[in-house]
């Protein structure tokens, strides 16, 4: 069955809960509570059983700028892996996320979406990234993550 609109809008959506929750978790019950967390959105929205996921967050730079493994993702989320340099995207304190769409493409049972992400944290901090994410429908019929890419925006 092809992916439609109203799937890349609710798979969106999941993201960006499943990231608020992890941030919450961290600050009330801290680093284990958003670990378990954060493993449980990475099963539930990543391809990273489907093979390499194209992952490029935000805030890498280096040698471990790309993340194709689900444990660098973990990584980049949480931190706490001496292997990557992260301190933890999921554990900045945010509160809600939007998405506002610039385009997508979609074909069958792969989808591409790119847009702007909106992230207010605790505080009400502000930041917001260029983002694109592929998708591809699993055997049943769950929508996977398998590109994400994201940057802040240039500045001239």
């Amino acid at each position: 069955m092809p992916i439609t609109k109203a799937e890349l809008t609710k798979a969106r959506k999941i993201w960006g809960n499943a990231l608020v929750a992890i941030s919450k978790a961290y600050d009330n019950k801290g680093i284990e509570a958003a670990t378990k967390l954060a493993n449980a959105a990475l099963d539930g929205a990543y391809g990273y059983n489907l093979g390499p996921v194209l992952f490029k967050p935000t805030l890498t730079s280096g040698e471990k700028t790309f993340r194709p493994t689900r444990e660098g993702a973990l990584s980049y989320f949480v931190g706490q892996n001496p292997k990557f340099p992260d301190t933890g995207f999921a554990l900045k304190g945010w509160r809600s996320v939007k998405s506002e769409t610039a385009a997508c493409f979609i074909e069958g049972n792969v989808a591409m979406w790119m847009g702007w992400v909106t992230f207010t944290d605790k505080d009400g901090k502000v930041t917001r990234v260029d983002k694109s994410w592929g998708y591809k429908k699993d055997k049943k019929g769950t929508l996977r993550i398998v590109l994400h890419h994201s940057s802040l925006p240039y500045i001239p």
